[in-house]
């Protein structure tokens, strides 16, 4: 058998779900086909008669999927240091964006950027995941909070994926915040989000799922509800900004309509850890937000454990409330923050991300037939992804198996 290229002396770290833990090969071996995966394991297994037209030797290093951050607002106008210094005065989230700060600033400094400005601006943000072995990111709009500005920004996104070497998944978020030429009319607003953005988006393929804030501050269950509704109609996957703040029953709502995931989740309670557990819609924890806000309720693992919750890890890099764009970090974060395990952690930026975003068949574990993305790393044990603050072991990244 002749594979494109193979990648041996290696530790593996498959997460393959049929196997407890990481899925650890001492002895193994990476062999890629057409930019999928051809064989993942032991040498002792690997077909004999193999050859290949690439082989590297890995000298004992470790080999993990490619991480993916599964919730990233990576494309937007402007910065928000300045409502930064405020909270360090002692001005609340919340306070910020009653006072017309927050996410609303920012929809001012993206309407009046162009597509090449949002690309020009996404990109460092964009290169710093590239550089820790990331090679997938899903990108959310919701900047724009009109039809024109949100269709730019998920142009933007597309464009991303062309001009690096990674995987871009798109999401809709024009439910993220109210804009000011609403006037307060936030049942207005949902209809227009509805009937004028959704149907136009979706048939220009700009959007893989749609999202939604469902907060105090954004938007009600019921107004949820009704994009949730629209996007299911469109054959629109699902997913949710749900109690972050306050506990408004958005991972039950979430899981009610089959949501890929909940995420923030501060706030969740017993009734919503287990219904997105029998929905299989996965908590994705953004410890980067919680940090950034200085909030002191964590989400609630336990429960999420008691009752087989998917978590899964992400930057939320965006612009106000988690300026993060490191996922080793963000693992750190989840570790010390939330208690996750190391375990934890490394499948929730791998397996779990990739269930989060509905892509387990294609990525996110090493096993033949998947994407061959890869990480290999400098480390002696996988634990050292987690334990590191501001230390980057990326030896080599591989994307669609180059």
């Amino acid at each position: 058998m002749l594979f494109d290229a193979v990648w041996h002396n290696a530790r593996l770290v498959t997460l393959d779900p049929a196997v407890s833990g990481l899925g650890v090969v001492y002895d193994g071996v990476i062999a890629a086909k057409n930019g999928r995966i051809a064989f993942a394991g032991s040498i002792e297994d690997l077909p004999t008669g193999w050859d290949a037209a690439e082989r590297t030797d890995c000298d004992g290093r470790w080999i993990t999927p490619g991480l993916i951050d599964c919730h990233t607002h990576l494309v937007y106008g402007g910065d928000r240091a300045h409502e930064f210094e405020l909270r360090l005065t002692g001005a609340s989230y919340e306070e910020i964006a009653r006072a017309g700060g927050g996410i609303v600033s920012t929809v001012k400094a993206t309407r009046a950027a162009s597509e090449d400005d949002l690309v020009a601006s996404a990109l460092p943000r964009l290169d710093h995941l590239i550089a820790e072995g990331c090679t997938t990111v899903e990108i959310k709009s919701g900047y724009g909070l009109d039809r024109e500005t949100e269709a730019r920004s998920l142009r933007a996104a597309r464009r991303l994926g062309r001009e690096r070497p990674i995987s871009v998944v798109t999401t809709f978020l024009g439910a993220h915040a109210l804009p000011p030429e609403a006037n307060g009319d936030k049942d207005a607003f949902i209809e227009k989000v509805c009937r004028e953005m959704l149907p136009v988006l979706a048939r220009e393929g700009l959007a893989d799922a749609v999202d939604a804030f469902c907060e105090g501050i954004a938007f009600s269950p019921e107004q949820t509800a009704r994009v949730f509704d629209t996007a299911k109609a469109l054959g629109l996957k699902i997913k949710l900004h749900a109690d972050q703040l306050s506990n408004l029953h958005g991972a039950k709502l979430a899981a009610d309509y089959g949501a890929l995931s909940a995420d923030h989740l501060e706030h969740t309670d017993e009734e919503g850890a287990a219904a997105m557990a029998k929905a299989g819609t996965v908590a994705v924890l953004l410890p980067g937000a919680f940090y950034m806000l200085r909030e002191t309720k964590v989400p609630p693992v336990a429960s999420f454990r008691q009752h087989g919750t998917r978590m899964a890890l992400a930057t939320d890099c965006n612009p106000g409330t988690s300026p993060l764009t490191s996922l080793l970090l963000t693992m750190n974060m989840g570790a010390t923050l939330f208690r996750l395990t190391v375990e934890e952690c490394i499948a929730g930026v791998t397996r779990e991300a990739a269930r989060a975003l509905g892509k387990l068949n294609e990525i996110g574990t090493l096993e033949p037939g998947k994407c061959c993305d890869l990480a290999i790393w400098n480390i002696e044990r996988p634990a050292e992804l987690v334990y590191r603050i501001g230390f980057n072991p990326l030896h080599a990244r591989v994307w669609r198996g180059q």
